[in-house]
């Protein structure tokens, strides 16, 4: 593997000007698209990331300077003289997310910006925090384009980072705290991380994983991040540098570095390995500015809202809302372990107007015992995605309280591209037509280019009839630059024709609103005809016994495939729902060709360290069951 150097590079996939399989390594500060000394065009270095080249093996591409671009044609002139119309000095600062929290401290800077227990920090605590983190990292070494990565709830020193890392000139790296100890070694050596910090409850694992790395490979360094509320943890001991102590060695007048260009890598992030082997995504300046601003957009959200972090931030970067409170001047309460308890507290003590989650967490609050509930202070919004929302879920979600939005991305896309914009006339519909409606994934955000749902042989957009399947496929500034070091990965993510593949299988409907009908790998084929497992499981979690439900296909002699469903149970019916009257619910309310032929009773589902239930888990303790058999018509139910 490569380490990650202050050259450090990610591979581009523009259509329009470079090859899927080329990046950009900016050199001497970057490249320049409006300035030269001595009139010359500045360089751009292409190279090749892939395993088989080696990084310094690139070619030149002049890169015309404005003043040079003033002497050629141009599309449009105004009309009166004759002056050209372009790209100019003042016109094209690379966007960066990183500048709202500079306009935050001017805004909001006496207002709360982050909160934890009764830690409180201003946006110009926060702003000035950033920089000693940004400016301490240069003076340990850190450069523009070498990778930090942190191993950490979501606790205050998480959200600086957000900001801290890549205001250094580094890139941001977030890792998942549930990972074991192999997986983390393989991230850090796959990124060539130079610097880690990490939680006290992570620096077992963190130990664990550097032992791990293969002999010779560079170790990062280890800073502890110490959190003064948990006092299980014990202290560094004398002489550590923790992680304020390095704060108090930044300048807190930090000239941050800010990006030669918008397309400069600003994060790195691992995919949760749902499907495969995780994945480095690397995402730009411009792609988390265009993200961010989609969604305060899509979500109206208002100035000075009070967001609570249930979502973690190591989750794709919090779906881009670590920059984007920063440009509302909202307030961060910030939260180490989500249960029920814990979030409707915060709620109730916080005055709590907005929430992310996943909907294992929603489900979570809809099933939360009376115990463990408080009244909601006001509206609660909650934004949810991550994996498709059963319309059960949302119903009883919704019946608590909490109006609930839900949207459609990827780690590849840095957030949600899609959206179930919500219609005013919807609102006169009855309950459970309106989660229906609302468990769709939905159209493209405003700042999406396109998204469509397309054959996979002929490539052609699939009739909007809500039946016919095909992958959905994007295209917009949020889509990942590339895989880190997987030039094969990226070209076939993001192919020639100009679109991101997803892997996920849809339909749109006659409204033009598209919905998951599964992962590619999850459609379960019976006798020929396709089974969506996401339509079995929608009816599934419509049982008032049922607490989770996957399905997956089991292996069938006379129909190749039939659906297998995993199922647990709400505490309080375990024992009293046998398999049969799961079947029978199922039987009343779909085709028989989808009711699942096999029930499988567990008392808790596997699920990746982000809250997904691991499918291909379920799928080989599925085929460990063997093929069901003519004429069998049992019905296995395991404890």
């Amino acid at each position: 593997m490569q380490s990650a150097t202050a050259s450090w590079s990610a591979s581009l996939s523009s259509r329009s000007q470079f090859s899927p399989n080329l990046i950009v390594k900016r050199r001497t500060g970057g490249v320049s698209f409006c300035s030269s000394k001595h009139g010359k065009g500045e360089m751009a270095t292409v190279a090749n990331l892939g395993k088989n080249h080696h990084p310094w093996c690139s070619r030149q591409v002049e890169t015309p300077t404005f003043a040079q671009r003033k002497a050629g044609p141009t599309r449009l002139r105004p009309p009166h003289g004759t002056g050209n119309l372009g790209a100019n000095p003042a016109n094209s600062c690379p966007l960066t997310p990183l500048g709202f929290l500079e306009r935050a401290s001017t805004v909001f800077g006496d207002c709360p910006s982050v909160v934890y227990h009764d830690t409180v920090f201003t946006w110009s605590q926060t702003h000035r925090r950033c920089l000693r983190l940004a400016s301490a990292l240069v003076s340990l070494g850190i450069s523009r384009g070498d990778i930090v990565s942190a191993l950490l709830p979501n606790v205050p020193a998480m959200y600086e980072m957000h900001f801290g890392v890549p205001m250094s000139g580094a890139v941001l790296n977030t890792i998942n705290t549930r990972l074991d100890a192999r997986t983390v070694a393989v991230l850090l050596r796959h990124s060539g991380s130079k610097l880690v910090f990490v939680d006290p409850a992570s620096l077992p694992l963190i130990r664990d994983a550097l032992k791990q790395l293969p002999p010779g490979h560079p170790t990062p360094r280890v800073i502890p991040v110490e959190d003064p509320h948990e006092t299980e943890f014990p202290a560094a001991p004398p002489g550590t540098l923790t992680y304020e102590r390095l704060l108090e060695k930044g300048d807190p007048e930090f000239a941050w570095v800010r990006p030669a260009s918008e397309w400069d890598p600003m994060v790195l992030n691992y995919t949760s390995g749902t499907t495969s082997a995780p994945k480095g995504v690397v995402h730009c300046h411009r792609g988390l500015f265009l993200i961010t601003f989609d969604w305060l957009v899509e979500w109206a959200v208002p100035p000075r809202p009070t967001y609570l972090w249930t979502l973690p931030m190591f989750h794709a970067n919090g779906w881009s809302f670590p920059w984007g409170m920063a440009a509302v001047g909202g307030t961060n309460v910030c939260l180490r372990r989500v249960n029920a308890g814990t979030v409707y507290a915060a709620i109730a003590s916080r005055g709590v107007t907005h929430l992310c989650c996943a909907p294992v967490v929603l489900n979570m609050l809809a099933n939360a015992p009376e115990a463990a509930r408080r009244p909601l202070p006001g509206k609660v919004r909650v934004l949810t995605a991550g994996a498709p929302p059963p319309a059960a879920v949302l119903q009883r979600t919704e019946a608590i309280g909490f109006q609930i939005s839900h949207g459609y991305g990827l780690t590849e896309t840095a957030g949600l591209p899609v959206s179930c914009t919500w219609k005013r006339e919807w609102d006169e519909l009855p309950a459970p037509e309106r989660a229906r409606l609302k468990a769709r994934q939905g159209v493209r955000t405003p700042g999406m280019a396109e998204a469509d749902v397309v054959d996979g042989e002929t490539g052609r957009s699939v009739p909007r009839d809500g039946s016919t399947m095909g992958e959905i496929v994007l295209r917009g500034g949020c889509v990942m630059l590339g895989y880190l070091k997987d030039d094969e990965a990226t070209a076939a993510a993001i192919r020639g024709d100009g679109w991101f593949y997803t892997g996920d299988v849809g339909v749109v409907h006659p409204d033009g609103y598209m919905e998951i009908r599964d992962r590619s790998k999850d459609v379960i084929i019976n006798a020929g005809e396709n089974i969506s497992s996401v339509e079995v499981e929608s009816v599934l979690y419509g049982h008032p016994a049922v607490n989770e439900a996957a399905v997956v296909a089991r292996p069938d002699e006379l129909r190749g495939e039939t659906p297998c469903a995993f199922v647990s149970l709400k505490e309080d019916a375990a024992g009293t729902v046998t398999a049969a009257d799961v079947v029978a619910w199922c039987r009343e309310r779909m085709p028989r060709y989808m009711v699942p032929r096999t029930v499988v009773f567990r008392a808790e589902l596997p699920k990746t360290s982000t809250g997904k239930i691991q499918k291909y888990v379920l799928r080989n303790l599925a085929k460990e069951m063997g093929s069901a058999r003519k004429g069998d018509g049992s019905i296995n139910s395991m404890a």
